[in-house]
Order: structure tokens, then C-alpha cells, then sequence
């Protein structure tokens, strides 16, 4: 029976910033990891913004390995026995351990028809099938106007496939960008070629021979050669549940990544609900700075740095020639005040609390300048005495 220091269940990007941040530390100590995949570790962001380019894939490789890991690939741990330090994979392998990372990630969400003729867009094999069909300029049916659907139909479009994207809301990531920007970037797609179903739903996909028919809500049938979607992730937190720890929403963490108290069992990454810096709520993130940063900072701890995590996650995405980072709690809900250079082109956008004060800034098509909105946010001052227009240069 394989037996660690730090054993750590999920092989994603949190998993080599745990390993990365026991090595800070421990230089020694025992490492296994547990992955579903069959690949080690690798970025994901390459898979709908970089690879679409050009990059080849060995620069998504992460290199855990060769921290003296141990690293146990396309397997699955079904159960947890705390207890004992214990876990069982799918296989029947059984592992001991001192400390254990629960770094699970999260699973897409699924339609209820369509079975494995739709890609659920998330993983390396995901974007292998689907550069297939983007090489043979398929036509592509991308159902989702979020942050993976927005990437995905982008990518796809500048790769020459003609393509339609689906999704319920007002417009192109309108959870995230005010009414307005929403509207702008949603003209855009349709200027490059993109057809958009904003509204719109899809109620059935069937297969017939080589294509699929797509079935939207207003009866209308799309044909395809491929469908993928990007619905979101729910947390992969079965595990947790069924070993007795609480679960809302993620797993609950403290600052330092221990899960319910405990000093041998942390949570980090996509499936851990944390303590975000200069926010007032718990919350979950799902962007790779937060996967590496707060993967990184938990190894540590493991490994006994006894150090809290306050760092503010950013994010970022490429969408055709526009971009942006974020930082914060971007919700479209919330009141929002926009400092533009060129409207819509390049500029900021705050979102406020009650107060007046910034919780959330967009900074789009300004780029560098992530550590100054931080900054901003925790600051905690109302968006009148304070903002960052000089960065507009």
C-alpha cells in the first residue's frame, strides 16, 4: 500500500501548486497524487485562448513530476476513510497518509439529451476532439454565452468554422459585464461571422449519420458536425460528503485550507469555499491564478507553514482582438461605474457595493494593472474619492 506524507486527490493545476508549495517547504516529505485524468498536470486556459493560436501543447505541461512526485493517473478516489488515513481509489488501490489535499476540482455541467455527441469543454482530451473537427472548419453549434462559450465560439471562429452559439441570457457574458458591454461584445461576435442565439435554448440534439440536429426552444433546428457546451461546473465535493465534512456551496476552508477544523485534511482550488481578501462573503473561484495561487499557498501548509491565504484571485480572457482582466466580484447586478478611454474599447469598470465602494474591477483592454486594482478594493473607499483613470494613459 502506497503510503505519503501529503497525499493529494485530483492531478489538476491545484494539485502541482500543492505539490510546488510543499517543496517551498518540505523537501523530503512523501508526495502521491491521485488524478482522473490521464495526463499530469497541465494549464487549462491554453485550451480555449492560446492553443487556438498556434502555441504548441508542450508548453500547457506543468513539470510535477519532477518534484519527486508520485503520480497516479486515470484513477478515481471513490472513498475516504479519515479515520484511518485512508483512501480508496477505483482501481482498489488503497493509500495511506499523513496529510491529505482535497484539490477535486469540478465536473461540467450536463444537458439532459445528447449524451457523449456534445463536448463538455473543459479537459485536454476535450480540446484534442474538438480541434478534430475544427481542422475539417466543422460547423459548430456552442451552447453557453459565459466565460468557456464566449472563449470557445471565439476560438472557433477565428479557426475558420462557421459558427452559432446559444445561451438564455440578454447577451454575450451579461452575468458579468454591464447591459451595455454585454451589447457591444455581442454585435462584435455577430461582425466576425458568428451567429448568435441570445434568448435562445436548446431542447434536443439528435444524431443523424455523420451530423446532428440541434432543436432550440423556439422549435428551429440547427444542423452540426459538433456541439459543445459551456454550462459551468458544478464542485466535486461527493467525496467530502459522504466522509462526514461539510459541504456548502464547495467545501468550506479557513484562511489556512483546513477543512472543518481539522489539522490533517485540507481543501483548495476550484471545489474549496475560502475567505477571499478585501471581499465580505466566502466564496469559490474557478480561474487558474486562484487554482495556482491558493494550491500553492495550502501545500505550504501542509507542509507546516502555518501562513493564511489573502490573496485576491484575479481572472482574464481573450475574446477575437478584445481582452480583459477582472479582479473581485464581478456581478452584473451589481451598480456599476465605467471610466472609458475609448467606450467600449478600452477602459474600467468598477462595481460597487451599496456604499459606493468598488468590490469588483474590470479592467478591459488595460492590461498590467491587476495589483493596482487590488489594491483599490481593499482599500475600501467609496468609487468617488478614488479611482484608477490614470491607468488609462
Amino acid at each position: 500500500m502506497p503510503d505519503y506524507r501529503y497525499l493529494i486527490v485530483g492531478g489538476g493545476l491545484t494539485a502541482d501548486g500543492a505539490c510546488k508549495g510543499i517543496r517551498d517547504v518540505d523537501q523530503e516529505g512523501s508526495i502521491g497524487v491521485v488524478g482522473t485524468e490521464p495526463h499530469p498536470p497541465y494549464l487549462r486556459p491554453p485550451l480555449s485562448k492560446d492553443l487556438w493560436k498556434g502555441d504548441p501543447e508542450d508548453k500547457i505541461w506543468r513539470g510535477t513530476a519532477d518534484l519527486g512526485v508520485e503520480l497516479h493517473l486515470s484513477r478515481t478516489v471513490v472513498s475516504l476513510d479519515l479515520s484511518n488515513h485512508r483512501v480508496t481509489d477505483s482501481e482498489g488501490e488503497t493509500y495511506a497518509y499523513e496529510r491529505l489535499l482535497l484539490a477535486t476540482g469540478g465536473t461540467p455541467r450536463r444537458l439532459p439529451f445528447g449524451g457523449d455527441d456534445v463536448i463538455y469543454y473543459r479537459t485536454l482530451d476535450d480540446y484534442r476532439r474538438l480541434r478534430a473537427f475544427a481542422d475539417a472548419q466543422a460547423r459548430c453549434v456552442v451552447i453557453g454565452g459565459g466565460f468557456i462559450g464566449s472563449e470557445v465560439a471565439a476560438a472557433l471562429a477565428m479557426n475558420e468554422c462557421p459558427v452559432t452559439i446559444v445561451f438564455p441570457d440578454a447577451g454575450v457574458c451579461s452575468r458579468i459585464f454591464p447591459a451595455d458591454l454585454s451589447a457591444f461584445v455581442t454585435d462584435y461576435y455577430r461582425d466576425k461571422g458568428v451567429e448568435v442565439l441570445a434568448g435562445g435554448s436548446v431542447t434536443g440534439i439528435e444524431r443523424d449519420g455523420d451530423h446532428l440536429h440541434v432543436t432550440t426552444g423556439d422549435g428551429g433546428v440547427l444542423d452540426a458536425d459538433v456541439v459543445v457546451a459551456g454550462l459551468g461546473i458544478q464542485p466535486n465535493t461527493e467525496l467530502a460528503e459522504a466522509a462526514g465534512l461539510p459541504v456548502e456551496n464547495g467545501i468550506p476552508v479557513d484562511a489556512f485550507g483546513h477543512v472543518d477544523g481539522r489539522e490533517d485534511v485540507f481543501a483548495a482550488g476550484d471545489v474549496a469555499r475560502f475567505p477571499e481578501a478585501g471581499l465580505d462573503e466566502p466564496t469559490r473561484v474557478e480561474h487558474e491564478d486562484h487554482a495556482k495561487a491558493h494550491g500553492r499557498a495550502v501545500g505550504k501548509n501542509m507542509a507546516g507553514a502555518n501562513t493564511p491565504y489573502e490573496r485576491m484571485p484575479f481572472f482574464y480572457s481573450d475574446l477575437f482582438d478584445l481582452g480583459y482582466e477582472a479582479v473581485g466580484d464581478l456581478d452584473a447586478r451589481k451598480e456599476t461605474f465605467a471610466e472609458w478611454k475609448t467606450p467600449n474599447r478600452k477602459g474600467l469598470i468598477y462595481y460597487l457595493d451599496d456604499q459606493r465602494r468598488p468590490r469588483g474591477v474590470l479592467l478591459w483592454n488595460v492590461f498590467d494593472h491587476v495589483p493596482d486594482a487590488r489594491e483599490l478594493i481593499m482599500a475600501g473607499e467609496p468609487i468617488d474619492r478614488r479611482s484608477l483613470a490614470d491607468l488609462l494613459g
